[in-house]
């Protein structure tokens, strides 16, 4: 991937550490309960960062930043290549958390996804069917390729598009965590449900800052 400099997170670098909020857990309350943030941040995060300190060890792949990993994916131990997807992915996910209070994006990314989708409804439909049809625990991704166009993929487990295992590479603006734990407790089993109470917590001014950091 030839624009892993100008991603906002690109210096993630070793030792990692978990990242602050922005927010308190219960902000994004009734759309995920303060529970689930804080058990998903302190807990799950917390465990992807030390199991990738602790995978990592004295490896010379340290010496660059944790993006760089992402382009020998399919050569990574399971447990860098695990961790290290699930410290990015959610590096990246809490991020673009806020309640919207209804918005939607806004000028050049909105016209793209209307060239791209058809409108933001069929945008937004089309991402729905890529997080609720992903088997088992992973994530779907609204992404940039190297040819600036956005497309919207799913990814399972820990992977996510800047990785070379991915079936289409991009640099991904959005993303959701489809994983049972993080939703679990307040939606049980209706995922659907998570996903589309996900679109009221969309922090579209950080979307469409990624968005604008990497068509330029």
């Amino acid at each position: 991937m030839k624009k892993l400099e100008i991603l906002p997170e690109f210096r993630l670098d070793f030792p990692y550490n978990l990242p602050a909020l922005d927010y308190e857990y219960s902000l994004l309350e009734p759309y995920i309960d303060a529970r689930t943030m804080e058990i998903h941040h302190t807990k799950h995060h917390q465990a992807y960062v030390d199991n990738l300190n602790k995978a990592l060890g004295d490896d010379a792949l340290i010496s660059k930043p944790l993006l760089h990993l992402f382009d020998k994916a399919d050569k990574l131990a399971p447990a860098v290549r695990n961790n290290g997807g699930g410290h990015y992915n959610h590096s990246l996910f809490w991020k673009i958390l806020k309640i919207n209070n209804g918005s939607k994006p806004e000028g050049d990314l909105m016209k793209h996804i209307t060239q791209s989708f058809g409108g933001f409804e069929a945008f937004r439909d089309e991402f729905g069917k890529a997080a609720a049809s992903r088997f088992g625990s992973g994530w779907a991704w609204l992404s940039i390729d190297e040819e600036n166009n956005l497309f919207i993929s799913s990814t399972p487990n820990q992977d996510n598009p800047l990785m070379n295992v991915a079936e289409k590479r991009g640099y991904p603006i959005l993303g959701l965590d489809v994983w049972e734990h993080a939703y679990y407790l307040h939606y049980q089993n209706r995922r659907p449900d998570y996903i589309k109470a996900f679109w009221d917590i969309v922090n579209w001014s950080e979307v469409e800052k990624r968005y604008l950091s990497i068509i330029k």
